[in-house]
Formats: structure tokens, sequence, C-alpha cells
């Protein structure tokens, strides 16, 4: 089974090192310029950034948005290694498994990728390449040409049996609503088992992953109760959280006035004020999730003062750079279709 290790962790130098990285990310006025440019010139702008290096690299293969998006997930996960060979002891192992999310990612990119029939080079595009799956397993789950596949090409790995679990509910209403919720129960579950056992080191991890959790079985549950499916949404809720018993969200998913009611009442209360008005003020699913992925995001910054000799500095760390790739991604692809600035600005999240 596996441990936590015994503690020789070095969070002053990798926080040193992480505050660094963090003074580099975009701020809103770089967003602004990014939205006036073409993808070719997101390109050069990206080649005068910390992103010169994968820019350069990918140059003479790809161009437009797709060096845009090849170079965004090649640094995305540069960085994500960078954090793990500065890391030791219990903060390098807590980061090792949070970083299976990714895994969590890439398989649910392929089921969407192979269930949409969309091109190999699309999906591996897609990947993002900082989990424990390898390089050879990622390309055989793009080169699938049926859902069953990827199940069986999983069935050694911690999601197997859940996807095993969830195909025949997959073939039974076509929706991959159960496959992908088998991936975050499979990845939440075994983290959580495996962190809760301890102490020494993993207490703030914990507030951050039960953060993680609430705000992802709200987006769930709101998700469900707007798509008109015929599926429960006690069924797809992920045990872990702070808030929330499978029934009351249930309740709550539909009536958004609510639920950010309920979210203010609680501990998020204090921290999220200003972040929960954006949430009231949502008018769409789309602006809903946006101001749930911000109020998440302070959270973590929220989380990165209190604990600063803590895993929390660098889990905030990773949420901003993430938000910041899928920012650019979102101008990037929203240029090429001819998205105007307005429309771009509503898919951005932004502190």
């Amino acid at each position: 089974m596996n441990v936590i290790s015994r503690d020789a962790s070095n969070y002053a130098y990798v926080n040193a090192r992480v505050k660094s990285r963090r003074a580099v990310l975009f701020d809103e006025d770089d967003y602004r310029t990014l939205m006036r440019m073409g993808t070719s010139e997101i390109a050069r702008f990206l080649e005068e950034s910390e992103y010169e290096a994968e820019v350069n690299d990918l140059g003479s293969r790809f161009s437009g948005v797709d060096l845009v998006e090849y170079a965004l997930n090649r640094n995305l996960a540069k960085h994500f290694h960078d954090l793990l060979q500065w890391s030791q002891g219990t903060l390098r192992d807590l980061l090792v498994r949070y970083f299976r999310k990714f895994d969590a990612w890439n398989v649910k990119t392929a089921l969407r990728g192979v269930y949409a029939d969309t091109e190999t080079a699309e999906i591996e595009q897609d990947f993002i390449r900082a989990g424990d799956l390898g390089d050879d397993t990622l390309s055989l789950l793009a080169d699938a040409d049926e859902i069953r596949t990827v199940v069986d090409l999983l069935s050694e790995t911690l999601f197997g049996p859940a996807l095993d679990d969830a195909y025949g509910e997959y073939e039974e209403t076509n929706s991959l609503v159960p496959l992908e919720n088998a991936v975050d129960l499979a990845f939440y579950d075994r983290l959580l088992k495996q962190v809760q056992s301890t102490s020494a080191g993993t207490r703030e991890f914990v507030k951050f992953l039960q953060a993680d959790i609430d705000f992802r079985n709200v987006r769930n549950a709101v998700r469900l109760a707007r798509s008109g499916a015929d599926l429960d949404p006690a069924e797809y809720y992920i045990e872990g959280g702070r808030l929330f018993e499978p029934a009351e969200l249930d309740a709550l998913a539909d009536n958004w006035d609510e639920l950010v009611a309920r979210l203010r009442d609680s501990h998020y209360g204090n921290e999220l004020a200003d972040k929960l008005d954006e949430l009231d003020e949502a008018d769409s699913l789309i602006a809903f999730e946006h101001a749930l992925d911000a109020a998440l995001l302070s959270y973590s910054e929220h989380l990165s003062h209190v604990f600063p000799l803590s895993v929390c500095p660098v889990l905030g760390y990773v949420l901003a750079k993430e938000r910041e790739v899928d920012n650019v991604r979102a101008i990037a692809r929203g240029r090429e279709v001819g998205l105007t600035e307005e429309e771009i600005e509503e898919e951005l999240v932004i502190l």
C-alpha cells in the first residue's frame, strides 16, 4: 500500500521558487493585449514571454492556434515537473498524488475525443503530460476507435475498476457523464484514502482537497440539473467535502440563489464574499462555472496566506498556472473562430 513518506519537506525553498514563478504569470493587461491579436501574433507574444523555449522548439512543426496549444500544454507540464524536481519528503509525495488529476484529465480527454470521433492528433494536442500515464499509454488512448477500448486500456490503472463498473450505464444512456464521473470518483477516493490516515504535513492538503470537492460537487449538480438528462445527481456525488449531503445538494442544484446563500453561510463565506457576489450575478451556466473557478482560486490563495509553510502555496500556484493556460487557450481559440473581445472575455477567469 502506498503511504506518505517520512517528512523531510522543503516548504520554504519550494514556496520561494513558486513565488518567483507566480510573479511572471500574465495579468489582466496581458490578457487584454492578447485579445486584440490574431493567433500568429499570440504565438509571437508567447515567444517573448516565459513560453519562449516551447514556441521556438515547436515553431518549425506547427503554426497559429496549433502552435499555441502545444506550447501551452508543454510549458504547463514543464512547470509541474519542476515542482516535483524541487520538492522533497511529504511535500513531494502529496504533489505526485495530486498531479494524478492530469491523468484524470487525459482519460476524460480521450473519452470525449473517441466519443466525438475526433482526430488522433487533436486528442493528443489536448493531453497534459504531467501525471503518471506515459506517452505510450496516451498514444494508445488517443488512437482508440471506441469507448470500450479506452476502458480496457486503463484496466490496470486506478481508473480501471470504476470505469468498468460505469461502462454499462454508458451503454444504456449513451452519455459520457457516468464514465467521466467514475474517473473523478476514482481519483478523489484514492487520494483521500492515502492522506486521511496521516496527519503530519497533510492537514492543509486535506483542507484544499475538501474545497476542491465541495466546488466540484456544486458544479456537477448544477450541470446535471441543467442538462435535462434522466440522471440522479446523488449518484454522482463525490465524498470527502465539508459541505452538502447528496440530498441537500440535489435539492439546491436548480436554485442558484439558495445554493449561493448556503455557500455564503458556510466557512467559505468570510473569505469569498466578493466571489460569491459574482455567483449571485451569474446569468448563465458558463458564467456560474467561471465564478466557481474564481472562487476556488481565491480560496486557494486564502489558504496560501494562512498556511505559508505548507503545500497550499504550491497548490495555489498550480491552479493559477492552469488558469493562465486556460485563459490563453480560450483567447487563441476565440480569435481563430472570430469571436469578439467581449465574447472572449466572458470565457476568461481573472482574479
